[in-house]
């Protein structure tokens, strides 16, 4: 199709026979990014505010699908990536994210923490340093004043704001470690998500080891709490607080899908408290790109 063609079915969105509107959007729709940067310059110069609306509307499902999309994609291609996919569902609010930007503040982070590290560190003296960079110098923290807020969960805007739930502070925390070969992982713990510090070897991958853990896992990190260390018999503490049996997922890394099941029901939980339906339904929608949990 040709931009003039493009215009004239921009102009059909808001004809007050809704077949015909309808039909268009779907046409529309079917060009998915190519259309956008038309739509919104017809929005910038229409005063019909019928018309804004459903480009608004149209721009925001075609950006959903991308996400939708690329969320499939990952998972199909085996969710190796942990940033990748939190990225991902970082596209759902800001479609426009600048990754690299966000890519480059990891690098940062964990620039810093590499120009002090010391050969034959050992793994208590080598999260203390990750803490000391982390907390003291870049100033993260937990948000407990607005923990529902759905901007917790955004990893641009907790980089931003250095404020974020429990499971993106460990997931910044994680990433970082992994990209400065420290093995440490996510554990999905209920009503909390920490870290293990794992003694592996080279060879070995968190994804697919099945092997017990509990002999490997050296200490676990609260990253909502500056970084805390703390042993199994307080997770075992936790857990009987909570009247919960002590299953052995509770106490092993989770895999990176576990994690943006995770993020994702962080925020249908938050936008449900706003009320924010259409956001609730949406985020359903990307759930179940995943299998239920068994």
């Amino acid at each position: 199709m040709n931009d003039k063609e493009i215009e004239s079915l921009i102009k059909l969105l808001d004809d007050p026979d809704l077949e015909i509107a309808n039909h268009v959007e779907q046409k529309l729709l079917s060009y998915g990014n190519d259309v956008i940067e038309q739509l919104e310059s017809a929005w910038a110069q229409s005063l019909d505010t019928v018309l804004q609306e459903r480009i608004e509307n149209l721009v925001h499902k075609i950006q959903f699908l991308n996400v939708k999309r690329e969320l499939e994609l990952w998972y199909i291609g085996g969710a190796f990536d942990l940033l990748q996919g939190i990225l991902i569902v970082n596209k759902y609010q800001y479609p426009d994210l600048d990754e690299q930007k966000v890519v480059n503040q990891l690098e940062d982070i964990k620039r810093d923490i590499w120009m002090q590290m010391v050969y034959e560190m050992s793994a208590v003296e080598k999260v203390k340093l990750i803490n000391h960079v982390l907390y003291s110098i870049h100033g993260f923290t937990g948000n407990t004043t607005n923990h529902q807020d759905p901007q917790n969960s955004y990893l641009s805007q907790v980089l931003e704001s250095r404020k974020g739930n429990q499971i993106l502070l460990a997931v910044i925390y994680s990433i970082i470690a992994q990209k400065l070969d420290i093995p440490i992982y996510g554990v999905n713990l209920p009503q909390h998500f920490i870290l293990a510090y794992v003694d592996e070897s080279p060879s070995e991958s968190i994804e697919v080891q099945k092997e017990e853990f509990e002999d490997r896992i050296l200490f676990y990190i609260n990253a909502f709490n500056k970084g805390f260390i703390f042993g199994r018999k307080d997770v075992d503490a936790f857990l009987k607080q909570l009247n919960l049996k002590a299953n052995q997922h509770f106490y092993e890394p989770c895999t990176n899908v576990d994690i943006i099941q995770r993020v994702l029901r962080n925020l249908i939980s938050a936008y449900e408290k706003l009320s924010a339906l259409d956001k609730v339904e949406e985020l359903q929608e990307l759930l179940r790109i995943f299998p239920e949990p068994e």
